[in-house]
């Protein structure tokens, strides 16, 4: 029987094709560009596309294989703020989460909440909107509405001391096309931004 990669070794497969890809020692050659607009084609350098198309096509082989051999996206992080310490999942940004890793992701969220209302307290809170270019302030019973109709949470920390600003991603589908919703609405996710008054997100 063959050898099936581990997640940590997919992620390092990854990695490398993307150096490769971006190096330009992979190419697509079969595209090209977008040939909606003239005008928008000429901004678009074929090479970037093409090194683009390529990497992109390599990850979505990486997604069936994973799914053909049932190899988790998920890898486990531990976040410590203000003497708090969690250990949670979250699904690699490169890999896909597999129906057991949505279920892991969704047992988890109760403590990744739990976490966030314990190190925030006292924090003004943001929404991201338009993809982080613009924030509104928002209250935490509106967290609590934002909860309770998505599916799991993610936490990310940035800064420190009194620039620290800890995020709160509350989403549902699959988290790879979460992202900027590149997948709604069937994924998607909304962005909290934490930080001390006075403050404005970083992003």
């Amino acid at each position: 029987m063959s050898k099936v990669y581990s997640t940590e070794e997919l992620i390092q497969i990854l990695a490398d094709e993307r150096r490769a890809c971006m190096s330009g020692q992979r190419l697509n050659l079969a595209v090209s560009p977008s040939g909606i607009s003239p005008f928008i084609d000429q901004f678009l350098q074929p090479e970037g596309i093409q090194k683009f198309a390529a990497y992109s096509d390599f990850r979505a082989t990486i997604h069936q294989y994973q799914q053909t051999h049932q190899v988790s996206g998920i890898i486990w992080q531990t976040i410590s703020i203000k003497g708090y310490h969690l250990r949670y999942p979250k699904v690699d940004d490169q890999l896909i989460a597999l129906p057991d890793d949505l279920d892991t992701l969704k047992a988890a969220k109760p403590d990744i909440l739990e976490f966030w209302r314990q190190v925030t307290v006292g924090m003004d809170l943001y929404l991201s909107l338009k993809a982080g270019k613009f924030y509104q302030p928002i209250e935490p019973a509106d967290v609590d509405r934002i909860a309770q109709r998505t599916e799991w949470a993610s936490l990310c920390q940035q800064g420190k001391s009194t620039c620290l600003e800890v995020i709160l991603q509350l989403g549902w589908g699959q988290p790879e096309a979460a992202t900027y919703r590149r997948g709604f609405p069937d994924s998607g996710s909304e962005s909290i931004h934490a930080v001390y008054p006075g403050k404005q997100p970083l992003c």
